[in-house]
Parts: structure tokens; sequence; C-alpha cells
């Protein structure tokens, strides 16, 4: 899917739309009829609040002259990334209502970390119970974020299943948010897709225009992590990627559920036993069920923390990867 179908007479339909509605979310109500059908809280669909809130940022992107993307993205982290059967929870939306296209596709969250003696802030692999936006704090931050630059980088080389060797090129979309979520450049968070190398040597390829001054380039594993936890980043699986990151070169909004209030929110409420419906808010039932009540730790609180860990146990000094042994 590009862009090159979107006509100048959409975008300028997009422009006007946006002129006539406030920076504030619009009830469902007001939503196309052909979206509306979309909503609701069942694998594959949007909760109101979440599509509410994305709709607004782009409306309002768009009227600043910001963005002039026809489509704009969403995600839900409070929903699960593993169904019970098996099948990955798809909580990442794209939407582009000239076209009158949803898509909703599997994505990971942050997996926080575990300090040990000072803090515990780590999420398991079904739901997300933590959040926040500190720096190394690999946590999922809620909020308004605007797509920046590109950048696609040489990971390594990988033997295939076939038994050839071939190069992992990664693309990172950058991301640049604004208020609580103003952090994400310095955090270096942004999309791209669910696959690392893990390199475990480095053989001797003078001849490829990846190697390094030394005539090596780094051999490993390639790992897919898309049914698992992210660094904070948004990933997606290695095929979705192909076709998000290329939407997103042009600036595009993304909208990510929860923010600190609705995490502060529901805390207090699930912590004293209370309906979330009735109070007026807003949580994927199964991973309340499963974690509890959410918490959001914010950078004030805790970067210090992590920094006192970091101090405490200094990283070692990185070394070279061993050589290859050849087959």
């Amino acid at each position: 899917m590009t862009h090159d179908w979107i006509s100048r007479l959409s975008l300028i339909a997009l422009a006007l739309l946006a002129l006539q509605h406030s920076v504030v979310a619009q009830p469902t109500s007001n939503l196309p009829a052909w979206l509306e059908t979309h909503v609701g809280e069942g694998d594959g669909q949007i909760a109101a609040v979440v599509l509410q809130r994305a709709r607004a940022l782009y409306l309002r992107k768009v009227s600043e002259g910001r963005v002039r993307n026809p489509c704009y993205f969403a995600m839900d982290a409070t929903r699960p990334a593993n169904l019970s059967n098996g099948r990955l929870g798809r909580r990442f939306y794209i939407i582009c209502e000239a076209e009158r296209y949803f898509r909703a596709v599997a994505s990971g969250h942050g997996s926080g970390r575990i300090l040990k003696g000072l803090a515990d802030f780590s999420n398991g692999r079904q739901c997300a119970k933590n959040f926040g936006n500190a720096q190394d704090s690999l946590l999922t931050a809620g909020g308004a974020y605007v797509t920046a630059e590109t950048k696609t980088s040489f990971k390594g080389y990988y033997r295939t299943s076939t038994g050839k060797d071939a190069v992992l090129m990664r693309s990172f979309v950058q991301f640049d948010g604004e208020g609580e979520t103003a952090s994400a450049r310095v955090r270096a968070i942004g999309g791209h897709a669910a696959h690392v190398l893990r390199a475990t040597c480095r053989r001797k390829r003078p001849d490829s225009p990846y190697a390094g001054n030394d005539g090596y380039v780094p051999v490993g594993k390639l790992v897919d992590y898309a049914a698992g936890r992210s660094n904070g980043c948004t990933s997606w699986s290695v095929s979705d990627a192909e076709q998000i990151v290329p939407m997103m070169n042009r600036p595009a909004t993304l909208y990510i559920y929860p923010e600190s209030a609705d995490i502060d929110a529901v805390g207090r409420v699930a912590g004293a036993g209370r309906s979330l419906s009735h109070a007026g808010l807003y949580w994927n039932a199964s991973c309340l069920k499963q974690i509890g009540a959410p918490k959001f730790w914010s950078a004030v609180s805790l970067e210090p923390i992590i920094a006192r860990y970091e101090k405490a146990r200094p990283a070692p000094a990185p070394q070279p990867l061993p050589i290859c042994e050849e087959p």
C-alpha cells in the first residue's frame, strides 16, 4: 500500500475537515459510519477513547500544517500481546479515512527492567503493567507522537534456512513527542520491524560493502520477537513493517494509549475494587485482571534510581566479537 493513490483533493478535503473540528476528541457519533463499525473492544477493533484521541491528534496536526499524510496511526497498549488461541493480539491501528481503510495489526510493548534491590518495573509478554518515559527504562510511554526521519542500517549477516548468507538491514522510524513523550528522540523511541541479529562472532569479508576498517563483519542468528516485548519502541512483524514504515516516511501522527493520567486514574479505581466503566475509564478487561493495577513511572522519579543502579554496577568495557569458526 503506497500513498500514490491518494489524490490531492483527498488531502484538501482532510485539511478542511480538520479546520472544522476542535482539538478536543469528538464523540463516536461524529465518526464516519464506516469507521464507527470498527469501534469496540473485541479483537481487531479499536476502543472508542483510543480512536477519539488518535483522530483528534491527527486533525490538530493537519490544521497546524505539521502533517499532510492521509493516514494516521494509533496503539492500545492495554491490550494483550498474545491471545489464548496462540494468535498475536492486534492493538496497533492504521486508519486512512479518505480511502475508508482500517487495519489492526500486532505490536510489542516495552519490557521494562528489574533493578535488583531498587525497583521492579518489568512487564510480562502478555500484558503491560508498567509504563513510563524515563531514559533507559525500556518502557512504553503513552501520548502524542509525530513520525520524523527514517534511518536504515546494516545489522550484520545471518545464515538462512537454505544455508546461504543474508544481510539484515533494518529501518527505524524516529518518533518526536510532545508533553510527556517529548523525550522520545533522546530515548531513541521509534518504530521498526520486530527482528534483531544476535551477533555471536565476526568473519573476514573485505569484499563486503559493510565491512569495517579491519575487513570484518558481524555474523549471528536472526531472532524474530514479534510475539515478545520491545525496548520501549513500537515494533511490528516483518511483513507489517513493510507496509507501515513507508507510510510513515511522510510525517504522520501516532497516538499511544494510555497516558499517565489514564494510568493513575485506572490504578486508583481498580485498586479500590470499583468498576472502570462506572467511572468512565477504559482498560482492556483481560489484561487488567492479569496485572491488577497499572503503574506509571515518571522520568523524575525513575531516572535517579536507574542512575544509582548503573553507577553501582558499571557495564564492562566493550570487547570485540570473537572470530567465527569456519565450517
